[in-house]
């Protein structure tokens, strides 16, 4: 599949520990701001009204495995890049990179689900979402 995003994030001096590194929380966070920047660029949101129902985007698997710091006011680049697309699944891989350098790499599974009532149920990927998903560019 390897359709793929990209955006920059420079380091904020509050997302640092005593160490002046990035707190490794963070690349969580980042990842889901590259998310949210993806699904934007595509015209539709991680919560998006849809009729009587909402469809929604939890994830089910997220990891990073760290390769080098992150520091206060380093610009770096994620690069999103969707390695699989199922029926009601998407995952994707999140690398981190700093002047051409990969500091880390993260792995997300989200499922598609609809929300009712407060309750989430898994569904198939809407056809809409699959086309828009589709016209990321090749990476």
């Amino acid at each position: 599949m390897n359709l793929s995003f990209e955006t920059t994030r420079r380091a904020e001096f509050s997302e640092t520990d005593l160490a002046g590194v990035v707190h490794f929380s963070n690349y969580f966070r980042w990842m889901e701001f590259a998310e949210h920047e993806m699904f934007r660029s595509i015209g539709l949101s991680v919560v998006q009204p849809d009729g009587d129902r909402t469809i929604s985007w939890p994830r089910i698997k997220v990891s990073c495995e760290y390769r080098g710091p992150i520091r206060f006011e380093d610009q770096v680049t994620i690069r999103l890049t969707i390695t699989r697309m199922g029926s009601k699944s998407v995952s994707y891989d999140a690398a981190f990179e700093r002047d051409g350098h990969r500091l880390a790499d993260g792995v997300v599974t989200m499922v598609c689900c609809e929300m009712r009532d407060g309750h989430f149920r898994s569904i198939d990927i809407p056809e809409d979402y699959r086309r828009r998903f589709e016209s990321l560019k090749s990476a």
